[in-house]
Parts: C-alpha cells; structure tokens; sequence
C-alpha cells in the first residue's frame, strides 16, 4: 500500500495549539484519538488546522489490540467516528494491552512475543479494521522488559502481524532506540528486519536514563542518536512522514522548533518553522 508522504510534523497537544497552529506549511498533526469527541463541536484548534487542510490523524491509546479479550465495539466505534469527523487518511494504534479482566492498567504494556500473542493481535486488528472507514497503522512499544517465554524476535514478531492484517506500522524510531539500547543490541539490526515498505509515519521522541534503563519519556529532547537512526531509516526508503511526539515539559517555542529542524534536517525534508 501506497502511502502520503507529509514531510515533517507535530502533536498535536492542548497545551501546545497555539504553537501547532502557528507552524508554517503544517501538512500533518495527530491527536489523541480518546480526546477528541465523536459528536458535537470539534475543539476549535483542530477544527482550524482542517481548515488550512492539514492532515489529522487519530492515535488511539485504550483500544487493547494484544489483550486477550476481544476489542470493545464502543471504542471502536468512537475511533471510526473521529476519523470520518476529521477526515483522517488513518487512524494508528498500539500493539499493546492496557486491561485484562476488566482492570484498567492506565498504561501501555508490552506483549509476550508468543504464537498465541500473534492470534490475539490479528484478531482483534480484523475486529477492528471490519469497522474502520480508513487503514490503520500499528505502532510497536518501547519495554523496559522482554517476557521469559518470548518465541519470535520482534522482527519477526511485527512482520507477521502486519503480513496476517494487511495493517500498515506506525515506526516509532525512538521506541527502536529504547529497546535496543535496554537489550544491548544494535538498533539498525531490527531496521533491516522489519517490512519498511509499510511504513505509514514515524513517531520521534526523545528519553532519558534512570538506574541504567532507558526510558521513552517524551517528555525530554530528541537525541543525537534517535536522529541518527531518522537519518539511517530515510537513506534505507522514501522518506516518510515525521512527526516529533511530546507529552509533557513543554519547552519553550524556540526549543520545539529547533528540534523540529533539526528532524527535518536528518531526513532531508526542508525546514517547516
């Protein structure tokens, strides 16, 4: 599958929209899909950045695709209607779990890399696709743990996931950074193993280091080496859209579009501030 390139963007975040909004030539921005209501107004931000004709697309965060139990029909739903209301060319999500009988994690948690886990996360991703009026891109997670009874590596583990839903990957360069970092293995290593011709965007975020484990935080800058690794993927494949991901610590205006730049700089798009 074919899919836009939107150079370089942003997420879109409350307590960053007027920045957001300020951003010269914005193609694209994602919004937390759970925070945008599927009837009513839509925040007045947002509505005006589909008015420039940017690009917003939907990232779901409590859908629980590697839960054992099925989808919830209603957050389906809610994920479908946000899309057709902002004329998403996608929606993305997490291979991830987030609840288990009926319990709330309130957290993203990693998978056991098993068969078994395979077959849960293709089921609920064709529950999920039967109801969605756009693709969807799937995003793998940074972990600061490998679970004992892993079977496949996550190469393997992703490329059959999407070979069995047809489902596009939201490549998130700086979880690739932070797994291979916490698992003492060369990053570029899993770049070579994953189908990067499916690649729909790509999260950059940045991380720091507590008590020898890394974590994807972002909340702190993007570093030299995540760059690096936008530089490495983008000399492997047509670049594909960036888009810097924070949550939280705003820094100051200045700073974000620095970093921006400095993305834009690593995959050869031109400079949007």
């Amino acid at each position: 599958m074919t899919t836009p390139s939107f150079g370089v963007g942003i997420g879109w975040r409350p307590e960053i929209s007027g920045f957001v909004a300020d951003l010269p030539g914005l193609a694209f921005t994602e919004v937390v899909a759970e925070s945008v209501p599927s009837s009513g107004p839509l925040p007045a931000p947002l509505a005006a950045l589909r008015g420039k004709g940017a690009a917003v697309v939907p990232h779901g965060v409590k859908l629980s695709l590697g839960g054992a139990e099925p989808v919830d029909p209603a957050r389906v739903a809610h994920l479908a209607a946000v899309a057709e209301r902002l004329g998403a060319p996608l929606v993305s999500e997490h291979i991830a779990f987030v609840r288990a009988g009926g319990l709330e994690a309130g957290h993203l948690l990693p998978l056991p890399r098993t068969r078994e886990a395979v077959d849960a996360v293709v089921a609920n991703v064709v529950r999920t696709q039967a109801e969605l009026p756009v693709p969807i891109a799937l995003e793998p997670i940074a972990a600061i743990f490998d679970w004992p009874d892993d079977e496949l590596d996550e190469g393997a583990f992703l490329t059959e996931i999407l070979d069995r839903t047809g489902a596009l990957l939201l490549l998130d360069i700086a979880n690739v950074y932070a797994n291979a970092r916490n698992r003492g293995t060369e990053p570029t290593d899993l770049l070579g193993r994953l189908p990067l011709e499916r690649v729909a965007y790509v999260h950059v975020a940045g991380g720091a280091e507590h008590d020898g484990i890394y974590h994807d935080t972002h909340t702190d800058a993007v570093p030299r080496e995540v760059l690096d690794l936008v530089g490495e993927l983008c000399a492997r494949r047509r670049p594909p859209a960036l888009m810097l991901e924070r949550d939280g610590h705003y820094p100051p205006a200045a700073t974000l579009r620095a970093e921006l730049d400095a993305i834009a700089a690593a995959s050869g798009y031109p400079v949007i501030t």
